[in-house]
Formats: C-alpha cells, sequence, structure tokens
C-alpha cells in the first residue's frame, strides 16, 4: 500500500486529478446484506470464507460503467461538465468524502456507516466541474460502542477510529504480496479473502439491504468452498473461476497462500494433509513456505523433491 504515501496530500486535492474541480459527487451501492450462514461458516474450519463484497461481480468494472453513465446524464440535461470518475481505485480520500456528503460516518472501524443502511456498501465518485449546492455532512452515532474493536481476530483496530492495516486480515490476504506473519497466521482461522468480522458485528447492519444489481448476486461456488479442494487450483483454473471477479486482485499464487494458511488452521484429516502435500513441491516459494507451515501445524514434515507441475 505504498500509494498512500507516494500521493501523501495529493489525495486530499480533487483539481490534482481533474483541473477546476469544484465538487465530488459521492455515491454508495448496496451490495447486500450477508445471510445468517455466513457468520457459521466463519465456525466450520473446513471450507473458506470470503468477504461478502467479493461473492459477486467485481465492482470496480459494475460502478465506474455506472458513474460514467450518471454523468453522462449530467451533461445530456443540459448541464455539460467535465468529469472524472472513482471506485477504489485512485488517490481519492472516499470516506471522508462521503461523511462530508451526508452518506454517513466514518465508524471506530474506519468503515463508513450509513444510519439506515449499516455499512455493507461500496463508494464511489464523480470529480466534476459543475457548481452543485452542498449537502450537510453526517454526525458520529457509534457512542459507546466498541463491538468492533474487541470483535476483531487479529486486534487491526488499535484503538476507535485507527486501524492497523499491517495486521487487518483483509490486507494479509489481498494487498499484501508477501508472507503473512507467522503469528498472525493463527488468527486468521478460514478467512481467505477479506474479513467481514467487524461489520457482522456492528449493530447498524440490523438495517443493512438487500442489493439491487444482478451483478451483485454471489456465486453459489464461492459461499463456501471446501478449502481442501481449492488448494487443488492449477493456475488456469484459477483465472477461469475467478473471471469477472475482486478475487483475481490477490493473483494465483497469493490465493494458494491464503488457502494454505487456512488449511493449517483447519482440523487434521486425510482431505487437508493430502491437499497440502500435493502443493508441497510447488515452484513459488511463498507458496511452498505456506505450505510447509501449514504441514507443521498438523505435526506433518513438508517432503520436498521435484517441484509440482501447478
Amino acid at each position: 500500500m505504498s500509494y498512500l504515501s507516494r500521493y501523501g496530500l495529493d489525495r486530499a486535492n480533487a483539481a490534482r486529478w481533474l483541473p477546476d474541480t469544484v465538487r465530488v459527487i459521492s455515491v454508495a451501492c448496496d451490495y447486500g446484506k450477508p445471510s445468517p450462514n455466513r457468520v457459521r461458516l466463519l465456525q466450520d474450519s473446513t471450507r473458506g470464507y470470503i468477504a461478502q463484497y467479493a461473492l459477486g461481480r467485481d465492482y470496480h468494472r459494475v460502478m465506474r460503467k455506472k458513474l460514467r453513465q450518471l454523468a453522462a446524464e449530467l451533461a445530456q440535461q443540459g448541464r455539460p461538465h467535465g468529469y472524472r470518475v472513482f471506485v477504489d481505485s485512485g488517490p481519492v480520500m472516499e470516506k471522508p468524502l462521503a461523511q462530508n456528503a451526508g452518506l454517513g460516518w466514518i465508524g471506530k472501524h474506519t468503515n463508513l456507516i450509513a444510519p439506515h443502511s449499516g455499512s455493507y456498501f461500496f463508494l464511489g465518485e464523480i470529480l466534476t466541474t459543475l457548481p452543485l449546492a452542498l449537502d450537510v455532512a453526517e454526525v458520529d452515532h457509534c457512542g459507546r460502542c466498541r463491538a468492533c474493536l474487541e470483535i476483531c481476530p487479529t486486534r487491526a483496530i488499535v484503538k476507535p477510529y485507527q486501524l492497523d492495516a499491517r495486521r487487518c486480515i483483509a490486507y494479509l490476504t489481498i494487498e499484501n504480496r508477501g508472507p503473512i506473519p507467522t503469528e498472525l497466521r493463527p488468527l486468521i482461522g478460514n478467512r481467505i479473502f477479506g474479513c467481514d468480522d467487524c461489520q457482522l458485528i456492528c449493530p447498524m447492519n440490523k438495517f443493512a439491504r438487500k442489493h439491487t444489481l444482478a451483478e451483485f448476486s454471489p456465486r453459489s461456488d464461492l459461499l463456501a468452498p471446501e478449502l481442501a479442494t481449492l488448494m487443488g487450483w492449477s493456475a488456469t483454473e484459477f483465472d477461469e473461476k475467478t473471471r469477472g471477479s475482486a478475487l483475481r486482485r490477490v493473483g494465483y499464487h497469493g490465493w494458494l497462500r491464503n488457502v494454505a494458511v487456512a488449511l493449517g488452521n483447519a482440523p487434521t484429516s486425510p482431505e487437508v494433509l493430502s491437499a497440502l502435500s500435493g502443493q508441497a513441491n510447488h515452484p513459488n516459494p511463498l507458496v511452498r513456505e505456506h505450505v510447509t507451515w501449514a504441514l507443521s501445524q498438523h505435526r506433518q514434515p513438508a517432503r520436498h523433491g521435484l517441484p509440482s507441475p501447478s
């Protein structure tokens, strides 16, 4: 996440990305409240948990297209303007902008919370040269609640409104390209792509709404996938099964790394040991190291020989 320091204060200067910007249109798009089965899935160590937002189509593509349509419609209504759209894809401070636009407030877990719809939504922005009317910023409603701080598996929320990304499972399993710190691996459990715990426990999400876009409907094969099966995916299978999905962000080797950690946290069984042993000689050192660790959790030595063809 070096881009955070690379862009520095430019992240707070919208005109840096679109000259003559005078307003930012901030939008939210619901991606759906998890079913109760999703909570129970966290207790099933033989299956992988994928963050709710990543179960459907890649939101970057979906929202970017719709934001461009919205900007074009404004121009067609006799309000020509220069614009540029962002969907979690550029150095724009989306959460402060959304709070100032009245969409919600930044909660103690650092996610945006809307007063009547919780936090299961994506954010997007249109930088525009249109001098639109300003909205009223939303105020904080977290009060004394500390549920998100106490539920975080890795204690990444070090204090209210402050997140240590180096401990966050979302960072460790997605943005992180290197090894996952050994001491944090047992805390990750069966979370193989992101984490929803701080949202699952948030009382405001009793107001969360169902998604209205077919693109965000969860893919059935991702709802509760067997970890042993996922460990056997080839690079080709990964590409095929994650086409159009945000899961591609982690890459094939990062995917196997995450699944290996989850299998290291799973109960010992012939299926688990076979899945791990099958990748013990993987040619990628990142995958190989995490598989070795996972086998050690089951007190099984890794037998290194000829590299596997994966």
